[in-house]
C-alpha cells in the first residue's frame, strides 16, 4: 500500500507537537492524550516511514536527520488540512468577500452559466458578480484587483502585463447567420458575400480582430460594404433574427443558437482563427478561498474541451 496512505492527521499531529515541545509529556498534555499513547502514535509513525524520527538524547529527545527533513513538510501539511477545516467551515457560516469574476463573450454563454449554478449550490456564501465587457477593460480592473478572475482568450503579449493566463480549451471564429438568410444552408459561398449583405464585425482592439483580419487576407475576402463594429452579445443576436446580416464572432457565443438550428454556420474555413481559451489572473497574487473554487468549476467544465 502506498505510505501516504497510511498516513493519518493524528500521525502528525503527535509528530509536529513533540517536535514542538522537545518532550513527549508536554505534548501528551497539549494533545490531552496520555503519554504512551502519544509515545504509540510516534512508533507507528516512524513504522510507516521506515526511518526513525526522534532519538534520545540525555533525560530529553530531539530529532534526527530524519526527522527534521520530515517536519518540514509534516508541518505545512498538517497547516494546510487545518486551513481547509476552517476554510469549509467559514463556508457553511460566513459570508466571504465577493467573488468578481470578468467574462468575454465567449464564455459568458456557455461555460459561465453552468458554473454559476454550480457555485450557489456549493454552500459558499461570498456574493457573485460576473461582469462583462471589453477586453481591454476587463484586464484594467483585474490589474487594478476590481476583478479576480477573467476567463476569455489569450490576449496579445502586451496585454498581459502584470497577468497570467492559464489555457483551459480552444475556440474559433465563425461566420453565422439566421436560419431565415438567403446564404443559409450553401454548401460554397463566394469571397464577394461580406460586400453584398450588412456584416457584425470585431472592433480594433478587440481580441478576435486581428484574427479576423488575416482570414479576409488569407481568403481574398472582399471588406464589408455595411460594416457594424461591436462586441455586444446580445445586440448581435437580436440583429442577426432581424435582419439578413452575417455576423463573425466566436463560435463558443452563439453555440446554443447553432445546436438549435436558429442560427446556421457558413461554410468558411477559418481554422486559422483558432485560439485559446482560458483564465486569467494577478501575477503575483492568489485570489481568496471562494475566488479559487470558482475558477476550478471554470476548469472542470471546460475539461475535454
Amino acid at each position: 500500500m502506498d505510505i501516504s496512505r497510511r498516513i493519518k492527521i493524528r500521525h502528525l499531529e503527535a509528530f509536529v507537537e513533540v517536535a514542538r515541545q522537545k518532550s513527549v509529556g508536554r505534548a501528551a498534555i497539549t494533545l490531552s492524550l496520555t503519554q504512551p499513547a502519544v509515545t504509540r502514535t510516534i512508533r507507528e509513525l516512524e513504522e510507516i516511514v521506515g526511518a526513525a524520527l526522534i532519538e534520545r538524547e540525555g533525560r530529553g529527545i530531539r530529532l534526527s536527520h530524519q526527522g527534521e527533513v520530515f517536519l518540514s513538510h509534516a508541518g505545512s501539511g498538517l497547516a494546510a488540512v487545518r486551513g481547509g477545516i476552517a476554510a469549509l467551515a467559514n463556508v457553511a457560516t460566513v459570508a466571504g468577500p465577493p467573488v468578481r469574476v470578468g467574462a468575454l463573450p465567449t464564455v459568458s454563454a456557455t461555460i459561465m452559466p453552468g458554473a454559476v449554478a454550480e457555485f450557489l449550490d456549493s454552500g459558499f456564501k461570498s456574493p457573485l458578480r460576473v461582469i462583462t465587457g471589453e477586453n481591454r477593460v476587463l484586464l484594467d480592473q483585474l490589474r487594478k484587483g476590481d476583478l479576480d478572475l477573467v476567463m476569455g482568450r489569450m490576449p496579445a503579449p502586451e496585454n498581459m502585463v502584470s497577468l497570467r493566463f492559464e489555457p483551459l480549451y480552444r475556440d474559433r471564429v465563425i461566420f453565422v447567420v439566421s436560419r431565415t438568410h438567403p446564404l443559409a444552408g450553401q454548401r460554397q459561398v463566394t469571397a464577394d458575400i461580406l460586400a453584398r449583405h450588412p456584416v457584425l464585425v470585431p472592433p480594433e482592439g478587440s481580441i478576435i480582430h486581428p484574427f479576423v483580419e488575416r482570414l479576409m487576407l488569407e481568403q481574398g475576402m472582399a471588406r464589408p460594404g455595411r460594416a457594424i463594429e461591436t462586441v455586444s452579445d446580445s445586440f448581435g443576436r437580436a440583429y442577426l433574427r432581424a435582419s439578413d446580416a452575417i455576423w463573425i464572432i466566436s463560435r463558443g457565443v452563439v453555440a446554443a443558437e447553432i445546436a438549435s438550428g436558429e442560427f446556421v454556420e457558413l461554410p468558411i474555413d477559418t481554422g486559422s482563427t483558432m485560439g485559446a481559451v482560458g483564465l486569467i489572473t494577478r501575477e503575483t497574487e492568489t485570489p481568496h478561498d471562494a475566488a479559487v473554487f470558482f475558477a476550478d468549476l471554470l476548469r472542470r467544465r471546460t475539461a475535454g474541451n
